[in-house]
């Protein structure tokens, strides 16, 4: 069962190892590759602060973003900015965020996202828990995957598991790290899932992330399946 008001507290700790972190940066740091593609630290950045107000506009009933091109946009003007800039940008979105989780709401009820993807509202709290950590990992900064509080990182990939399942470009596949197990891809129909993907859990998630190549896991019954995008 999702308990939002957990979420939460747990969206806050993991936003204050953020700010220790980024404050720990300097001005030239800020403007240096992530480790995605085509992004700076400092789109990084950015993306995570507009990200919370996306999500205050959820909870509130608005449009997540007005458009994609509005959202690309808002990133690119605040890439650049100066790190000061950054990181009161990114409390006070912060503060927005937790704000807007901690009014009283019927969290039981649907909410929009992007394109056109509904989720229960207890859950936008740990999809912002999401943004942080991962990105948190994607500045490249000295946090990494294994660095993930265990929680997180089990719910991450049963999460991501779920989105996966039944896709049909994805063998059917059971995911393992020998003590726990997920499901995903196309199922069977009643028989044993196709491949077995065995390995930690922090290789686990950045497989299913996108963030690692899935080199250090195990597959048997078939090779690694090739995951889409996010």
């Amino acid at each position: 069962m999702i308990d939002h008001a957990h979420d939460l507290v747990s969206v806050r700790d993991a936003t204050e190892r953020l700010l220790t972190a980024v404050g720990n940066l300097d001005n030239a740091s800020v403007t240096q590759p992530s480790r995605l593609p085509g992004w700076s630290r400092g789109h990084v950045l950015a993306h995570l602060a507009r990200n919370a107000d996306a999500l205050v506009n959820v909870l509130e009933g608005r449009p997540m973003y007005v458009s994609g091109e509005a959202r690309d946009t808002d990133i690119e003007r605040d890439a650049p900015r100066a790190l000061d800039v950054q990181l009161a940008d990114l409390r006070e979105s912060a503060a927005r965020f937790q704000e807007a989780g901690d009014a009283p709401a019927d969290w039981s009820r649907t909410v929009e996202l992007r394109n056109g993807v509904t989720d229960s509202a207890s859950r936008v709290p740990f999809r912002r828990w999401v943004e942080v950590e991962l990105h948190h990992v994607d500045l490249g900064i000295g946090y990494e995957l294994e660095d993930l509080p265990a929680e997180f990182t089990e719910r991450e990939i049963g999460f991501l598991a779920d989105r996966f399942s039944g896709h049909p470009d994805v063998p059917a596949t059971r995911v393992t790290d020998g003590t726990r197990a997920w499901s995903t891809g196309r199922q069977p129909g009643g028989q044993a899932p196709e491949v077995t993907v065995t390995g930690p859990p922090a290789d686990l998630l950045g497989w299913l992330a996108g963030r690692r190549d899935g080199s250090a896991l195990a597959s048997a019954g078939g090779p690694l399946p090739a995951l889409p995008p996010l």
